[in-house]
């Protein structure tokens, strides 16, 4: 094996690791506001498994895989916020 794999096989277990304390997160979570972070931490595992594999094994196809994935954690993290803060407007209205 060489370095890179060492180093690669070493970042994918730490990645895997983080995967799943998300998504005991995501089921135990109890509020929607730490769903979404973990949910968010998760796309960002993702995001950093997809370039680690790119990394290893010199793949630059999955170039736009990581452009999709940033842009669905952006537009999540903003829709979530939007609509906790309209929530929260709604609330303090009498």
């Amino acid at each position: 094996m060489t370095f890179f794999e060492v180093v690669g096989l070493v970042c994918a277990v730490v990645l895997a690791l983080t995967g799943l304390l998300c998504v005991v997160r995501i089921v135990r979570g109890p509020t929607m506001l730490d769903r979404t972070v973990a949910t968010d931490v998760l796309v960002a595992a993702s995001i950093g498994g997809v370039g680690i594999s790119a990394a290893v094994w010199r793949d630059d196809s999955t170039v736009p895989i990581l452009v999709a994935l940033a842009l669905v954690g952006f537009l999540g993290s903003v829709s979530i916020a939007r609509f906790a803060a309209r929530d929260i407007d709604r609330r303090e209205d009498p």
